[in-house]
C-alpha cells in the first residue's frame, strides 16, 4: 500500500474507547487538518526560538522544518510519525563558533557536515544494528555529552540575554515553570510558546508605561537606551514572500550558502551524539504508543534527521531533530496518523513564506529570550541526567564517574587546549573528546570486577532516553503517561 493511501479510521469522526488512529489511518480531512495545525502550534515555540538564539533566520527555519518533516516521512516510509523542528543540540557549538568570530555561513557549514555524519551513523545503525553503536557511545558517555552541551550555555544566559531586561526575564521564567508544572493537557505542552507571547506583550506594556530601558543591547553589543519592542521591521515586511537573502552590510541573516571551516566543524560534532540519543528515544516512544515494532526503522529515522539537517543548512537554515512536543500531542489525542504530519509540514512551509511573520519573530525582546533560555538550557543539561537514571548508570563505579566528571568541568568551564595559534580545542569539543577517550581507555585498563559493576556501560542492551528528548522541555508528564497507559491497555 502506498504511504499516501491512508485508511479511514472508523467513521473518521470519533475514536472508540481503547482505540487509536494508526500511522496508516486518518480521520476526516477536516479533523486531520485541525490535528496538523495543532502539531504546528506544539513545535512552534522551540522551532523559531532556537534559530534566533543561534543567529539564524527563524522564518527560514520554520519553512525548512516543514521541508525536513516531509523528507523524514519519506525516508521512514511513513512508519514513524514525527515532526522535525529546530534542534537545540548545536546551540552550544554555535555559541562557541560565534564567540571565536565565526560567521553564520561557517555555522551552517559545520552543522551541514554534522548532518552528513549523522546520516552515515543512521546507515550504520540500519545495516549493522544499534548494539555496536552502544559500545562506542554507552549511556554514561551519551548522558554526559548531552549534559555538557546544555550546561555549557549558562554564560550565554547570564551575559547576553538576562542583562537585557532582568525583570521581564524573571516573569517569563516563573510563568513557564508554573504553566509546565500546574497546567494540564495541551496548554502545558506549549508553555514555552505561551511564555514568549506573555513576554512579548509585557515588554510592549512596559515600553508604554515605563518608557525606554537602559540595558545591554545584543544588537549594539553594549549598554544603550532603547525600547524593548521594535516593530519597525514588522511594519516594513511584506505579507507574502520568500525568506530574505543574507545581507551582511545590513545585518540581515537569511538564505545563504554554507562555508566550511575545520575548527567550526570540530566544535559542532558533539551535537551528533545528542541527536542519535534523541532519535533513538523518540522512536522507542512512538513504538510504545503505537504497539508497532519500529526497531528496524531506527536507522532510517536517524538517516532522515541527518538528511533533513543537510537540506536545511544547505540554504542557511537550522539543524533539525524529531520533536517530543509532537509525540506528546499524539499521546494525548491517540492519533498517530502520518497524514496529520504532512498537513503540519505544509502549514509550516506556508508560514515560512510570510516575511511579516519572520520579522515578528525576529523582534522578540532579549529579556523574553532570557526567561526562556534559562529554562531551556537547563533542561537540555538535565536530559543527560535523565539518560543516566533510565539506563541505571552506576556512579559508585570510578569507571563511570571519573572520566565523565573531568569532561563535564572542561566543557562547562570552557577550558582550552592550545595546539597552535590556529588550532585550539575548548569547551564542548574538548569536553566531549576527553570524556569519550578517557572512558574507553579507562575501560581497557579497568579490572574485571569494575567492568561487571558498570551498569549502563558499554555492555548495556541499548540506550534508553525515555519519552522526552531535549526538545521536550515543558511536557506534562502525567498527561503523557496516562495517554500511553490508555494505549497500552488497548493492545
Amino acid at each position: 500500500m502506498s504511504m499516501f493511501s491512508w485508511k479511514l479510521h472508523g467513521d473518521g469522526k470519533a475514536i472508540a474507547p481503547g482505540q487509536a488512529v494508526a500511522p496508516d489511518e486518518r480521520l476526516t480531512w477536516g479533523r486531520t487538518v485541525g490535528l496538523g495545525i495543532q502539531h504546528v502550534v506544539a513545535m512552534f515555540g522551540a522551532t523559531f526560538v532556537f534559530p534566533i538564539i543561534m543567529g539564524l533566520n527563524p522564518q527560514l527555519a520554520v519553512m525548512m522544518s516543514g521541508v525536513g518533516t516531509i523528507i523524514f516521512l519519506l525516508i521512514v516510509k511513513g512508519k514513524v510519525p514525527s515532526y522535525v523542528g529546530t534542534s537545540a543540540a548545536f546551540v552550544g557549538g554555535v555559541t562557541a563558533v560565534t564567540a571565536q568570530g565565526g560567521t553564520p555561513a561557517e555555522v551552517t557549514g559545520a552543522i551541514m557536515v554534522s548532518g552528513v555524519i549523522l546520516a552515515l551513523v543512521g546507515t550504520f545503525i540500519h545495516y549493522i544494528g544499534s548494539a555496536a553503536l552502544m559500545k562506542v557511545l554507552p549511556p554514561v558517555v551519551t548522558g554526559g555529552v548531552v549534559m555538557l552541551i546544555g550546561f555549557n550555555l549558562a554564560p550565554v544566559v547570564a551575559n547576553t540575554y538576562w542583562p537585557q531586561d532582568q525583570w521581564i526575564a524573571v516573569i517569563v521564567m516563573v510563568f513557564i515553570v508554573f504553566v509546565s508544572v500546574w497546567v494540564r493537557g495541551f496548554l502545558g505542552r506549549i508553555a514555552v510558546f505561551l511564555g514568549l507571547v506573555l513576554g512579548y506583550v509585557l515588554s510592549w506594556i512596559f515600553d508604554q508605561v515605563f518608557g525606554q530601558i537602559t540595558s545591554f543591547s545584543a544588537t549594539a553589543g553594549e549598554v544603550t537606551t532603547h525600547f524593548r519592542v521594535d516593530f519597525s521591521g514588522v511594519a516594513a515586511a511584506p505579507w507574502i514572500g520568500f525568506p530574505p537573502m543574507t545581507d551582511t552590510a545590513a545585518g540581515v541573516v537569511g538564505v545563504h550558502l554554507p562555508v566550511f571551516n575545520a575548527a567550526a566543524i570540530v566544535v559542532m560534532l558533539p551535537g551528533i551524539i545528542a541527536l542519535v540519543a534523541e532519535n533513538a528515544g523518540h522512536v522507542k516512544a512512538v513504538e510504545e504508543m503505537t504497539g508497532a515494532p519500529l526497531d528496524k526503522y531506527m536507522g532510517r529515522a536517524v538517516i532522515g534527521d541527518g538528511v533533513a539537517t543537510v537540506v536545511a543548512t544547505s540554504v542557511g537554515g537550522s539543524p533539525t531533530t524529531t520533536y517530543a512536543e509532537n509525540i506528546g500531542v499524539m499521546a494525548a489525542t491517540r492519533v498517530y496518523s502520518t497524514a496529520a504530519y504532512w498537513v503540519a509540514a505544509l502549514v509550516a512551509i506556508l508560514f515560512g513564506l510570510s516575511p511579516k511573520f519572520g520579522a515578528l519573530i525576529s523582534a522578540v525582546p532579549g529579556g523574553v529570550l532570557g526567561g526562556i533560555t534559562v529554562v531551556l538550557y537547563g533542561m537540555i543539561g538535565m536530559l543527560g541526567a535523565k539518560i543516566w537514571i533510565e539506563n541505571r548508570v552506576n556512579f559508585a563505579n570510578p569507571l563511570n564517574i571519573v572520566p565523565v566528571s573531568a569532561g563535564l568541568i572542561i566543557a562547562i568551564g570552557d577550558v582550552s587546549l592550545n595546539f597552535s595559534e590556529d588550532f585550539v580545542l575548548s569547551g564542548i569539543a574538548l569536553g566531549t573528546i576527553s570524556m569519550l577517550v578517557m572512558y574507553h581507555v579507562a575501560r581497557r585498563l579497568a579490572p574485571a570486577d569494575m567492568l561487571s559493576d558498570s551498569d549502563g556501560g558499554a555492555g548495556g542492551a541499548g540506550l534508553s532516553v525515555g519519552r522526552e528528548g531535549h526538545q521536550g522541555r515543558v511536557v506534562d508528564g502525567a498527561e503523557r503517561d496516562r495517554g500511553r497507559r490508555g494505549q497500552e491497555s488497548s493492545e
